[in-house]
Order: C-alpha cells, then structure tokens, then sequence
C-alpha cells in the first residue's frame, strides 16, 4: 500500500487509448470545465464519473477537481452555492442537475484550517494544495483519476487504471489511517465493492472489523445520507450481506442486528432479503422508491416484536401496542440514524395499517381502499406474506377486492348477517270469542 503514496508521476493516457468522449459527458459538466480553463485555473472531472465511463456506465452525477479556491470559483458562476463546513465545496446548479466543485487538497495537518479529532477522524480539512497533493488524497486509486478537457487524456497518480481492470477496490495510502480520518469510508468500501462488482483488497479490507465502531461518532444525518445511497443503489441485497458480513450493519440498525440474531426458520433474515430484493428490482425497473418504505422494513422486526410483547405483557389493544412499540423503535433507531420526521410518520402509518387488513366487512375495508397510503400498506402486506408469515388468504383476498367492480366488492364486503330466528312449532288458530246470537 504504501507503494501507492510513493507514486509522483502520473501515468498519461492519452485519448486514443480510453474510451471516454465528450459526447457522452454532460453540457453542464463541460461548461464548467471551459470557464474555469478559460480563468486560468486547472480543473479536471474527476472520480466516480471517470470510474463509471471507464467501465462503460452512465454516471449519476459529475465532480470537478480544480485549482481554484471556493470563492473564486463562486466569483465564476451566478447560479454557484458555497456549501460545506468539514470541507468547502461549490455546487454549482444547472436546474435539476448540480456540479459538485472541489479545489484541490493537500495533505491533512492539524492547523486552523486542518482539525483533527484525538481518534483521528478529521474534523476540518480546509488545507489546499496541488494537482498531485489531490490525488493522495482521494480515498480509493478507481476514485483517482482525472480527465483533462485540454487535451482529452486521463492522469493517473495511483495505479486506478491497473484497479479498475483487475477489478480491485484498493485505498489509497495507509487503510487503517484512511478509515480513522473519515470511518465513513468503510460503508464506501462496501458500496462500491457491491455497486461495482469488485473485490475489497486484502489489506484495505483488514482493518475494518476492527474500526467499525468509528462509526459512533460519526453524525446520524450522514449515516442517514450514506444508508440511501448505500441501499438505493440497486445492489441493496448484496450490500446488506457486505454489511453485515463485516459487523458495519450492527451500527446502523443495531436493533434489527439483535432480531437477525434470534431468528427463527429463516425470519426475519427472509423478510428483509425479500424487501431488499424488491427494492432492486423496482430501481431497475425505474420505479420510484420511498425512504419511508425501505425504512418500515428494516425496522419492522423490532416493532413486530416489541408490540407482541406489550399486548401479552400489558394486556394493551393490538392498535394500541403497534403504535407504543413504534414510538420506541423509532426513538431508538435516531441516534443511529437520523431519519427525517417526513419519512417517519409514514413509516408507523404503514405499521399501523397492517392491522386493519384484518377487517373485511362492512364500509371500512372499502374506506381503507380510499387511504393515500394504502398502496404501501398493501406492498408492505404482501412482502410480509412472501416472507413466510401466515397471510396467504388474507393477501389473496385483498388482491381480489382491488380487482373487483364496485358492485362486487360491495358484495364482498357484505356484513354477515345473522338469520332471524324461526320457531319450528307452528301457532295455535287464535280462539273464537264467544258470541250471543
């Protein structure tokens, strides 16, 4: 590894050697590109998006490396927001689309502009430097390289070329010392080992039993941030194995962690495989994902648990105990993760809900057809039916009432009425009164 942080001099692949054209990089990106040459300063798309191109994908967004300072790269653009306290960065935005712009990083020292927490982990790294100093910074050698809109070549400082064909995920410089400065970069490690199909390296992948618990002290609205982008990547079933794989996954959700370890013939680990899996296939089918429903199901095992044990315990309502263990479940999960209040009321509507499957009689099964959330109660029902749960007939009956005709889900939700009681003895003939004649 250390090998990686002696390399000072590029190695310059010129255009007829990658496969990577402006025709496919975005207009906004190349704006950005142009303007900042054009002032004078160097600037470079650099990371995830080189990476992506390289190996023939599409990238979700575009980061640029430049020489220019925030500031001046906010002098450049009307439309440039300055963001960013642990490192200042311009996002530079284009309507939907925004360009992340990074000036180049030297190496972290513990100066006004550089703080460090006594663990290690930076807390400050505002402390620029060149081109090179750049490259020894970034976290992994696929995430090192450059493209320059000058002359159409790629500068690789770290061997990232080499990694990306033997398909090799590799930290630049000392892993232990790299994972200690942002503990962040373990989850990073498993995503992109998942996202792209690449083996960890030995040595980067060493230390991170180890430091897993660094991510305590890291923010819950980062890890709120990185669980997303850890989960709706399209490979969530395969990061969750990663994670938990390592011991990270115990950190994030460590009350479904202790429910994982209890489990019995196969749940709740087949439940949240189950979700996981469909939320994949939903993002490659383009389907809109909500946070609120992969989050009601990473936690469902605890809160399904919990209410259970209230109502026997407590001898409290069914309802009454969903919404208790709820409460409890989310106030417990938010030290660990943030989870934004828009998602959370949401996530215990769809817990509540669950209950109300159980009516099938009468109006209300027909006003739980009209409920804004019924759509994700239902998918939630189903998933729990898939999972082994023993609502086979009940999911086969919902899904025949959403099928029907008004007229006959009237019919099937008929009340059942009693049948009024007949005496089988027949009446006596009523007695003639007597009459004088």
């Amino acid at each position: 590894m250390d090998s990686v942080a002696k390399i000072a001099q590029p190695t310059i692949i010129p255009r007829s050697e990658h496969n990577i054209s402006r025709a496919y990089i975005s207009e906004n990106a190349l704006t950005v590109l142009y303007r900042l040459n054009e002032a004078g300063y160097q600037a470079y798309l650099v990371g995830g998006c080189i990476r992506d191109m390289l190996l023939g994908r599409e990238p979700k967004d575009y980061d640029i490396a430049t020489s220019a300072r925030p500031n001046e790269v906010n002098a450049l653009f009307r439309n440039c927001r300055l963001v960013g306290r642990r490192f200042r960065l311009a996002h530079i935005n284009f309507g939907r689309e925004t360009i992340e712009v990074a000036t180049f990083r030297a190496p972290h020292q513990a100066t006004p502009a550089g703080e460090e927490a006594a663990n290690g982990r930076i807390l400050r790294d505002n402390v620029f430097g060149t081109l090179e100093d750049d490259a020894m910074r970034r976290d992994f050698t696929v995430n090192s390289l450059y493209y320059g809109i000058d002359d159409l070549t790629i500068r690789d400082y770290t061997n990232g070329l080499k990694d990306i064909k033997k398909g090799t995920l590799q930290l630049v410089g000392d892993p232990e010392t790299r994972y200690k400065e942002d503990p962040v970069r373990m989850l990073r490690a498993i995503r992109f080992s998942s996202k792209l199909g690449f083996r960890i390296h030995p040595d980067s992948k060493k230390p991170i039993k180890k430091l897993g618990h660094l991510l305590k002290d890291i923010p819950a609205a980062r890890l709120y941030e990185e669980t997303l982008k850890l989960f709706l990547g399209g490979c969530a079933v395969q990061t969750f194995d990663l994670l938990r794989h390592y011991g990270l996954f115990h950190y994030l959700f460590p009350q479904l962690d202790t429910c994982l370890e209890q489990e019995e013939h196969g749940y709740p680990l087949t439940f949240v495989s189950q979700a996981l899996s469909n939320t994949d296939k939903r993002i490659s089918e383009n389907k809109p994902i909500s946070p609120s429903f992969l989050f009601a199901c990473l936690l469902w095992e605890p809160v399904r648990v919990l209410a259970k044990k209230l109502s026997q315990e407590e001898g409290i309502s069914e309802t009454q105990a969903m919404q208790m263990a709820g409460e409890t479940v989310m106030q417990n999960q938010l030290p660990h993760i943030s989870i934004p209040r828009r998602f959370n009321i949401p996530m215990r509507e769809i817990w509540i809900m669950q209950l109300r499957f159980q009516h099938r009689y009468g109006q209300r099964p027909l006003r739980f057809l009209t409920h804004p959330r019924f759509r994700a109660a239902y998918d939630f029902m189903l998933l729990r039916g898939m999972a082994g749960e023993e609502l086979q007939e009940t999911c086969e009956w919902w899904t025949k009432l959403q099928e029907q005709p008004e007229v006959q889900r009237e019919l099937m939700t008929k009340s059942k009425q009693k049948k009024p009681y007949h005496s089988s003895r027949r009446k006596r003939p009523a007695k003639r009164k007597k009459t004088d004649r």
